[in-house]
């Protein structure tokens, strides 16, 4: 027969067991009436009798039916389950305890698996993603950097390699028209890039090439969600008109459902990117994005970008001297994950390594369990249960656990994703993290996988003791073998659970000591009482930079006059994190050779106010004044971080430098050096260039204060006092203490992620050493009892049973010390003047474990030390 069919056969049979009982009733009686009926021809008295004995009874003949159609074990594993289920209701701590160790271990796993499947191994969420890639430009030095409209152009104009391209750039503006003026991120993109990445309008269209020609009508495409909360539905956005920075832009298309962020760029809405003719290669801080034709390889794509990168090279190298500069393709994916992969890791590892413990100490408690009932398997045997019966009946109710733990892990799954989207450090592709399929056969094969690998420890244990039919009776030949190789495996189980838990205990305490170190760096500013508007002037109404310089000295000088201020100033850049300006230069004195790059710094343009108002010191040289106009000549002030790196034991004061790659332009000169001042993260580097905005100017600024009223007053005057000058602005609030807050945001995060972890790892770990020392005392009870009556002392027992306990901890500790080894790959690009090996917090890792396992062991020693002799002895 085949095998298929015969399956089908036998769950057939199993399912529709009380039909095939009614069958084989009714055929049984129409076998016993016709024997009757002959023994009655034959003149037989007792016919009825003698029918039932020649058919071996009605009983035997169903089970010999059942038997053959395959189905007695499917019923004995049911059997098994429902005893198993029973018994663990009985003991329901037990079974209580179980659920929630290994439940929580799920559904962290199940999370996590949830998270790393999104955000690393599925696809983009774009037709044929892996086409996809987007454009930089690479520097000497393997440093990639965005590109510029230069840039933009020669590609659209040149290449041979995609069947779209297009650019983007992420951006805010005020949005009017919608109801309330509000900031919110509105990109800026050419129509190629919609192309590119292959998405649709759900009502309208996306922008087309005509809208990328300067001066075309200004449009704008908008997300599902923006369209549904701020336009009326997707149905009415269609044609409406919303303002963006005073301009007016028809809504032309709604995109797709889901589309809230493209190629990683967040923006409830896109604005047709009007491209003018640049003068020179620079400015920079565009993104290009491309999709290749079918036959065409990111070899080839490189190939073809590199060669208009040497076309276009002589055209502008008097303004770009980067000759090895080359436009570089990535593939879209690596582009927005980045470094992610390694976060994530680590993150996926501190769970697995949780799980992993959860699992070991299941495991203990299992065997444990098993050992408990060596009394009842071992009846069991005697009255002829097989080793496959016993096995079986183990791993039901191993399973029976581990499934009950992963339903339970699916509901604490869920709740981890929403707290991971609040709580979880910065990571791409996070919006689009969900419990979906994949998630729950993740949870039912860990479940399973689980089930299989705690039951191994008291199946292993009741293997070796099953070598006869009475095996862990009392007087049994084979008991105390069997007890060893139960101790031996316990044993086992501890030292691993160490072993798992070091790890986790160093990584937490690296990132803890990392998150010191940075929360001890000096920013370079006072945050305290500082405070800041970020202001974005229409470019309609304030086309004219000279109408902008104005409304920005009013501004500075209205505030001063708010009650509480002290102090006032302007800013395109605020630290430690949020600087507005990268700039390239080139000193007079020490030009870089020709064809290489030149160096970039951190170019915030601020007013003279600026250093007052944050707390900057002057070290060198003066101060920004109302002469340094955009009529005077082109000054700059550096940071001594900045001196120091470029004129070691000279001063830098007097020194002249062409900035922007402008060779033809004036030279521009030094004239002071301020203390440093984060401009690139807390972690970043502290060297700086700052220039007067009258020479360069802006319509996106923040307002700095320094007051002594509070922030909600400060913030509401300030408010106040910007919509007197122009009340169509939406200023955004900032308090300089939440941007040092909002910059330890990520270490602060990882520290409490891994430190939860590590903290369940030890617990757990202890839990286990705790549970097998209690039961090696409950073991040993007669033992103690007999060495107390013979003179031991309560200490010697204590260490006995501690002495035993560390060691199992000690070993498991060593193994650890190796794992440490792999896990600092994953966690240097994490840590902060911190080695991912250093010595102190490994050694303190070591001994806080160490600490907890003596703790661990010390409570069932004190148990053992209360044992009296003669209830030990007697209770045997």
């Amino acid at each position: 027969m085949n095998p298929f069919i015969d399956l089908v056969e036998r769950v057939k049979a199993l399912v529709f067991r009380a039909q095939t009982d009614r069958e084989l009733d009714e055929e049984l009686r129409d076998h016993i009436a016709r024997e009757m009926e002959a023994r009655e021809r034959a003149g037989h008295t007792g016919a009825r009798r003698d029918a039932l004995i020649a058919l071996g009874g009605l009983r035997h003949v169903k089970e010999e039916t059942r038997e053959a159609q395959g189905v007695r074990p499917f019923e004995e594993l049911i059997a098994d389950v429902r005893y198993s289920l029973r018994a663990l209701r009985r003991n329901y701590g037990f079974t209580l305890a179980v659920i929630a160790v290994l439940g929580i271990g799920i559904g962290a796993g199940t999370a996590v698996f949830t998270v790393v499947d999104r955000v690393l191994l599925a696809g983009l969420p774009y037709p044929d993603p892996d086409r996809l890639v987007r454009v930089y430009q690479k520097y000497s030095g393997d440093n990639l950097g965005t590109i510029s409209v230069v840039d933009i152009q020669a590609i659209a104009n040149q290449q041979r390699a995609f069947a779209a391209f297009g650019a983007a750039q992420p951006g805010a503006s005020t949005i009017a028209g919608a109801g309330t003026p509000e900031r919110a991120p509105v990109g800026r993109a050419t129509s190629g890039f919609f192309k590119a990445l292959g998405v649709r309008a759900v009502r309208g269209r996306l922008l087309e090439p005509g809208d990328d020609v300067l001066g075309a009508p200004p449009t704008v495409v908008v997300s599902q969600r923006f369209a549904e909360r701020s336009l009326g539905g997707e149905a009415e956005a269609v044609g409406k008109s919303i303002t963006l920075d005073g301009v007016s832009h028809v809504v032309v298309g709604v995109l797709e459902a889901g589309r809230n962020d493209l190629a990683g760029i967040r923006a409830v809405a896109w604005r047709a990117m009007q491209l003018t003719t640049p003068n020179r290669r620079g400015p920079f801080g565009f993104r290009g994005y491309g999709r290749f034709k079918d036959d065409v390889t990111l070899t080839a794509a490189s190939k073809d970008l590199a060669g208009i990168s040497e076309r276009i090279f002589p055209v502008w190298k008097a303004g770009f001297q980067d000759s090895s500069a080359r436009l570089t393709p990535v593939p879209l994916r690596d582009s927005i994950i980045g470094s992610s992969d390694r976060q994530v890791g680590l993150f996926a590892g501190a769970v697995a390594l949780v799980l992993l413990l959860a699992i070991a100490n299941v495991a203990t408690l299992m065997l444990v369990r098993t050992s408990a009932r060596e009394h009842e398997l071992s009846v069991r045997t005697a009255l002829g249960a097989g080793r496959i019966r016993i096995v079986r009946l183990i791993v039901s109710e191993c399973l029976a656990l581990t499934v009950l733990a992963g339903s339970m892990g699916l509901g604490l799954a869920a709740v981890c994703l929403k707290i991971v989207a609040l709580v979880a450090p910065n990571l791409p592709r996070l919006s689009e993290v969900a419990l979906h399929g994949s998630g729950v056969v993740f949870a039912v094969t860990v479940s399973v996988v689980a089930g299989v690998l705690v039951s191994l420890a008291p199946v292993s244990s009741v293997l070796a003791g099953s070598g006869s039919g009475t095996a862990g009776l009392v007087g049994s030949p084979s008991r105390a073998g069997a007890g060893r190789r139960a101790n031996a495996i316990r044993g086992a189980l501890v030292v691993s659970e160490f072993a798992l838990a070091l790890p986790l205990l160093m990584g937490a305490g690296l990132l803890f000591n990392s998150f010191l170190q940075l929360q001890r760096v000096n920013p370079g500013f006072d945050p305290a009482g500082a405070y800041a508007l970020s202001v974005s002037l229409p470019s309609i109404r304030y086309a004219d930079n000279a109408k902008a310089q104005d409304f920005w000295r009013r501004a500075e000088q209205h505030v001063r006059e708010v009650v509480g201020v002290t102090s006032a100033g302007l800013t395109d850049g605020l630290p430690p994190d949020l600087f507005g300006n990268v700039n390239n230069f080139d000193l007079l004195d020490k030009p870089v050779p020709a064809g290489a790059s030149q160096p970039l710094a951190p170019w915030p343009q601020v007013s003279p106010g600026y250093f007052a108002t944050m707390g900057i010191r002057l070290l060198d040289g003066r101060m920004f004044t109302d002469a340094d106009s955009a009529n005077g000549p082109p000054v700059v002030i550096v940071s001594q971080a900045w001196a120091a790196k470029y004129y070691p034991r000279e001063r830098a004061v007097g020194r002249q430098l062409y900035n922007g790659g402008c060779n033809t332009c004036p030279p521009t000169t030094v004239i002071g050096v301020v203390a440093d001042v984060k401009y690139s993260g807390l972690a970043g580097e502290n060297d700086a260039v700052y220039a007067p905005l009258a020479q360069g100017g802006g319509n996106s600024l923040n307002l700095v204060v320094r007051s002594a009223t509070g922030q909600a007053a400060t913030l509401r005057a300030l408010r106040a006092t910007i919509a007197a000058l122009d009340p169509e602005l939406a200023p955004v609030d900032i308090a300089l203490a939440d941007r040092i807050d909002v910059a330890l945001g990520d270490p602060r995060r990882w520290t409490v992620v891994v430190g939860t972890f590590a903290i369940a790892g030890v617990v757990l770990a202890a839990l286990g050493i705790f549970g097998l020392m209690s039961y090696v005392v409950r073991q040993r009870r007669r033992e103690m009892g007999v060495r107390v009556a013979l003179g031991a002392s309560p200490a010697s027992l204590i260490q006995l049973v501690v002495v035993r306990g560390m060691r199992y901890a000690a070993i498991g500790t060593a193994i650890g010390l190796i794992a440490t080894l792999f896990e600092s790959r994953w966690l240097g690009s994490l840590l902060f003047q911190v080695g991912a090996t250093d010595p102190l917090t490994l050694v303190l890792s070591i001994v806080v474990l160490l600490a907890i396992a003596a703790l661990a062991s010390w409570l069932p020693g004190l148990r053992a030390a209360r044992i009296k002799p003669l209830e030990a002895l007697s209770a045997d």
